[in-house]
Order: C-alpha cells, then structure tokens, then sequence
C-alpha cells in the first residue's frame, strides 16, 4: 500500500527488466518528498533569524502540501502504468509532466529568493545573517540538486527505453481513443448525440 490508496507490486506487476528503473523512480520521488520537507524547516529557520523571509517559508508549506500528492499521481503512477501495461499514452503523459517536473528541480537547486527554495542563492543570502541556518539550507541546495541530477538522467533512461519498445504517438493517440470510447457514460453521451442529431435531421422541412 503506498501513498493516497494507491496499491502497486512492481515485483508482481512490472516486467523484470524495467523494474529497477521503477524502483529507483520511486526512490526519485521519496528522496524529493524528504527534500520538500527539510526546505519547508530551512525555511522556518530562515523565517527564523530574518523575518522579511516570510513570502518564502510560506511558500514552502504550500510546496510540500502541493507537491508531494501532485509528483506522486502526475508522474509517478502514469510512469508505473506505461511500464506495467506498455502504454504509449502513458508514457506521452509521463514525458510531458516529468520534463515540467525536472525543470522545477533545477528550479528548486537556484533557489531564487522569495521562491519559498532553500537552493544555492537563498544559502548564500542567508549567510549574512545566519552561518548555521546558512549552512541547513546548503545542504538542502545540495539535496536538491542531486535530486536534478537524477531526474535528468532518468528521463533520458526512460526515453531511451520508450524508444525501445516500439511505441509512437499514433499509438498513444490510438489508446487514448479506445479508452474515450470505452468509456460507458462516453458511448452513452455519443449515442444520444447522434439520435438527437438524426431525430432532427428528420423533422428538418
């Protein structure tokens, strides 16, 4: 059982040869969570010891609230879903939320101040005033960038995987579709239109 009833067996479920790429994802989005969490108390102490900080460690609760379910659910399920089912689809939805996502992490290693990131320019910012809080919010930064790193390789790992098994986007574009249409509230909405449709094409003079 993992996080919000989500109940995944990758030994079970996922192919032998793609399982460590799955596991180590999953690695990717725990070591990620963990980092949310040790930025929103870098930026407490920061809020700490120089209050004109507030922006920025507000802004920190509300990534770990926001990202943690969000990374989980956007990336990481349709990832284990195209691996387990072989699904184009997926992975397409995969490589366009996990590219946002890797641009973040880089994002996250900057730390902008005001951001609500304790990355490398907030760190050097904070020494001024704090050493130790200074020296928290480094290791945070160099968390993160590991996390950048590994996300990056990832994605190409993964992409040169996808490739592998033979997939395109007209085959995404294609389950896409059988899943619309399988869908019984969907055949049952196109089904009505298209009586209604011929019910006035009837009565038309």
């Amino acid at each position: 059982m993992l996080p919000w009833g989500a109940q995944l067996d990758i030994s079970m479920e996922i192919p032998q040869e793609f399982q460590k790429t799955v596991s180590t994802m999953y690695y990717l989005w725990m070591c990620s969570t963990l980092a949310l969490l040790l930025n929103f108390l870098a930026c407490l102490a920061s809020f700490c010891v120089e209050t004109s900080n507030g922006s920025g460690f507000g802004l920190s609760i509300l990534w770990v609230l926001l990202f943690t379910p969000c990374s989980f659910v956007c990336w990481y399920r349709p990832m284990y879903k195209a691996f387990r089912s072989d699904s184009s689809f997926n992975f397409f939805v995969f490589f366009f939320i996990f590219f946002a996502q890797d641009v973040l992490f880089v994002l996250q290693a900057i730390g902008i101040p005001g951001w609500g990131f304790s990355g490398w320019i907030t760190a050097l910012v904070v020494l001024k005033f704090s050493p130790a809080v200074a020296v928290l919010m480094l290791l945070v930064a160099l968390l993160f960038t590991g996390i950048a790193v590994l996300g990056i390789v990832m994605l190409k790992r993964i992409h040169s995987l996808y490739r592998r098994t033979g997939a395109s986007f007209q085959k995404a574009q294609q389950e896409f579709a059988a899943g619309v249409f399988s869908n019984p509230a969907v055949r049952t909405a196109a089904a009505n239109a298209a009586a209604g449709a011929a019910e006035n094409a009837f009565r038309a003079p």
